[in-house]
C-alpha cells in the first residue's frame, strides 16, 4: 500500500477559525483522502462525517471503498471529482 496520509476528522479550516486545537485524525491512503475531499465539503465533513465510523458508513464512501479494495495498491488511483 502506498504511504498513508493524515486526515483531520474535523477539518483544520474549522478549528483554525475558532482558534481551537485540531481535532482527532486518522491515517488513510492517499486515494481515500482525495476521494473524501472530492465528495464532501469541509462544512459537511465537520458537521456530519466527523468520525471514522460515520465516514465508513456513508453510502458514497462504501461504494468507493468496495471498489478501491480491488485496485492494485502499488499504482496511483485516479479519483472521480464531483462537479
Amino acid at each position: 500500500m502506498e504511504q498513508l496520509t493524515i486526515h483531520h476528522l474535523i477539518p483544520r479550516q474549522s478549528t483554525k477559525r475558532k482558534k481551537v486545537k485540531p481535532g482527532p485524525t486518522i491515517n488513510i491512503c492517499s486515494a481515500c483522502h482525495r476521494q473524501i475531499h472530492s465528495f464532501f465539503d469541509n462544512k459537511h465533513l465537520a458537521r456530519e462525517l466527523n468520525t471514522l465510523e460515520k465516514l465508513r458508513n456513508e453510502p458514497q464512501m462504501q461504494k468507493f471503498l468496495s471498489w478501491i479494495k480491488k485496485q492494485n495498491p502499488s499504482k496511483r488511483v485516479k479519483i472521480h471529482r464531483q462537479g
